[in-house]
């Protein structure tokens, strides 16, 4: 009887575990959301605008940079300029971060070496009128008021750390994915500042610490850098504009105003005491007309069409955002857009993953050595599928390949997959704007590879048009500030404003080709879905009870109850025979 009683113990005692590591499996997976509060100071509406140049954040097929540059804005002239990489860091598979204090540092550095060559041109520096900010949107910053210190990296806009809380504020936000889009625009993505912000709040004592003590302030880059620029922890202003607000999911594209319902769902209360890079780019290329678009080559592509003072919803997998506006008394713009992860980050894969070359510009000479990828397609998914597609589960993949195919192949593959992705969008816009566009008026760094210019305009088939000076985006911040209230050196009227030198790609196969191209393009691009679930890796618990499903405990359970019941039968059995 004692071995009996033992084994019913022994079985209840694991029943009693299993349910205990039931219960830390699903602990494991809760996200407790506390109700926090981020303070965010200031003005709004309004920056300070003052000293010199334009500081631009340059988004190109080298490492990230910063890039002070100064026009003569009666011509548009480019008078001078000084870049300085930035690197990233990926401390693990899908984070992507940058050091807030050296991008600061980098743009103090700029600023002096660009005044340093305007003296060499023998310009006064008191003449420059106005600073405009063009940054990274979506890259998120969270830092301590008082001291000035960075309370953790900046989260870049790419990163996929966030996919799990973007799949745990669907299930409780009221309507899903239509509650936030009908208010910003966009979708639930882990593209977007609001998400990064919730994953800072819920994973890094610092900021928690901060928020609890009244002291963290949230912005994206240009609120880090104006804040910085303006005085800091002595009297530093922290504001923003539309153009960026619009790209954090807590920004109300309507009202132009931060939404509470939003900042609620997100947990992130708000206390409300610059030109975003697109936006900016979209002014440089002059697209101050409904239905003008233009298209950014960089680590991303970027493809805006202006929609005026409309705000049009996709239904085709496109952003609705907030083009400009340029002035507090101003009417808003709105645009269409279509984001693309990867762009000019595949030629930088190519270069420090596989070493197929050494610089980035060797891209060009590679393609040409062939002409064709020689029936290789190659889907840059590496960080899932961004507009119009939003498919997180995506990853890359190269296919068509043969036994000639050669580094060459791969190199023209590479190129041609920016240009599909950029006809996915354009063909999304044509659906959601109906009227297709003429040309396409294209900007970036990777625009100065004519290869790929000349398949933009084949796979498009439509001429691509270029302009002769490509920092469109620096231009467009420059033009921004010297037009603003109180500054009035820089007119934005059609009249005045400078004729711009283009370079014209017309294409040069036929449209049948192209749409073959094109159509076994998207097959690619079909491969590439469902290659990893979303499950989070955010909270990097070591548990070895993280990766085990429920069902083990559960069977796990019942097999030992079952067996300790036989067990105990068995014991008895045998009692009950030494007995008799």
């Amino acid at each position: 009887m004692l071995c009996a009683c033992t084994a019913k113990f022994l079985s209840y005692v694991h029943f009693f575990f299993s349910f205990f590591l039931f219960l830390r499996f699903y602990v494991l997976r809760a996200r407790e959301c506390a109700h926090t509060r981020v303070c965010a100071h200031g003005n709004r509406k309004r920056g300070r605008r003052g000293g010199g140049g334009r500081w631009k954040e340059s988004q190109a097929d080298s490492p990230r940079s910063r890039e002070p540059i100064v026009f003569n804005s009666k011509t548009a002239e480019l008078l001078s300029h000084h870049q300085v990489e930035i690197k990233q860091e990926f401390p693990r598979e899908g984070w992507v971060e940058q050091d807030p204090k050296e991008i600061l540092q980098s743009v103090y550095e700029c600023i002096e070496k660009t005044c340093e060559k305007l003296g060499q041109l023998n310009i006064d520096i008191s003449n420059i009128k106005a600073i405009g900010v063009s940054n990274q949107r979506e890259t998120t910053v969270v830092w301590d008021k008082l001291t000035g210190e960075p309370l953790y990296n900046a989260v870049v806009w790419l990163d996929l750390r966030t996919q799990s809380t973007v799949e745990n504020l669907s299930k409780r936000i009221p309507g899903n994915n239509n509650f936030v889009k009908s208010k910003t625009g966009l979708p639930l993505s882990t593209y977007f500042s609001a998400v990064k912000l919730r994953w800072l709040l819920d994973n890094v004592r610092k900021v928690q610490r901060a928020v609890e003590e009244d002291r963290a302030l949230f912005g994206t880059i240009d609120s880090w850098l104006i804040w910085s620029l303006t005085g800091g922890a002595n009297g530093g202003v922290h504001c923003t504009d539309v153009t960026n607000a619009s790209r954090t999911m807590l920004f109300n594209i309507h009202s132009l105003e931060w939404d509470k319902e939003l900042c609620d769902v997100v947990y992130c209360h708000l206390c409300f005491q610059c030109l975003g890079d697109q936006s900016a780019a979209l002014v440089g290329q002059m697209c101050f007309q409904d239905g003008q678009a233009k298209n950014t080559y960089g680590t991303g592509c970027f493809l805006l069409c202006n929609t005026g003072r409309k705000c049009v919803f996709s239904e085709h997998g496109l952003l609705t955002t907030v083009a400009y506006k340029l002035g507090r008394d101003k009417p808003v713009y709105y645009a269409l857009e279509g984001s693309v992860a990867i762009a000019g980050a595949v030629i930088r894969w190519l270069r420090d993953n596989l070493g197929i070359i050494k610089t980035s510009e060797e891209i060009e000479k590679l393609a040409k050595e062939v002409g064709t990828s020689y029936g290789c397609y190659f889907v840059p998914a590496f960080s899932g599928l961004y507009a119009p597609y939003w498919e997180p589960s995506a990853r890359g993949i190269i296919c068509g390949l043969t036994q000639f195919t050669n580094k060459c192949h791969i190199a023209f593959a590479a190129l041609e997959a920016v240009c599909f992705q950029t006809r996915e969008i354009l063909d999304a816009m044509n659906r959601d704007c109906g009227i297709p566009l003429s040309h396409l008026q294209v900007d970036g760094g990777m625009t100065n590879n004519k290869i790929l210019m000349q398949l933009q305009a084949d796979i498009l088939y439509i001429p691509v048009v270029k302009p002769s000076m490509p920092e469109t985006t620096a231009l467009g911040a420059a033009m921004a500030a010297g037009a603003a209230e109180g500054v009035g050196v820089w007119s934005l009227e059609p009249e005045d404003l400078s004729a711009v030198t283009m370079e014209r790609f017309e294409p040069q196969i036929n449209a049948e080709e192209s749409e073959i191209r094109y159509s076994t393009w998207k097959k690619a691009v079909m491969k590439s879905v469902g290659w990893v679930t979303t499950q989070s890796s955010e909270s990097g618990d070591p548990s070895i009870f993280c990766s085990l499903p429920l069902g083990f405990f559960i069977v796990s359970s019942m097999v030992m109850l079952i067996g300790a019941r036989y067990i105990s039968g068995q014991l008895l059995f045998k009692l009950d025979n030494f007995i008799s």
